[in-house]
């Protein structure tokens, strides 16, 4: 569920050590969110490789922050079952902690494949999770 909605506000620099964003079942990851993650964290997502739909990649880094990569769409197939998807991967996350999340789907990469940011928002106020919306 969306416990606060910080939306406009910098995540990086919000507080919150958890950090959840959307990555792509082809494991292209070098642009967006995804991308800007990549180059000062975690380089390898950059080309991880195929992922399975549906579910979370976890990097901890020395800093103290948490990011969960969110296997959620493909560049190839677009955004399909968005509500249901994303509700499984934020369930799927090991934590009771508050989970930071970018308004996933509204970058440029989720506009050109067909996200639909409703449908991605239910599925996080479906989730189990407490979710702080940036």
């Amino acid at each position: 569920m969306i416990i606060k909605n910080k939306q406009g506000n910098d995540i990086l620099n919000g507080g919150e050590t958890r950090i959840a964003f959307a990555v792509n079942v082809e494991g292209i990851n070098d642009s967006g969110f995804a991308g800007l993650v990549s180059r000062k964290y975690w380089p390898e997502l950059a080309y991880i490789g195929e992922c399975k739909l549906g579910t979370v990649l976890t990097k901890t880094t020395k800093d103290g922050l948490t990011f969960y990569a969110l296997v959620c769409h493909s560049l190839k197939d677009g955004w399909n079952n968005q509500t249901e998807i994303i509700r499984k991967c934020f369930d799927a996350i090991e934590t009771n902690e508050d989970i930071a999340s970018i308004s996933i789907g509204t970058g440029f990469v989720g506009v050109l494949s067909g996200a639909n940011f409703s449908q991605i928002k239910n599925g996080m106020e479906l989730s189990n999770k407490n979710i702080i919306l940036y």
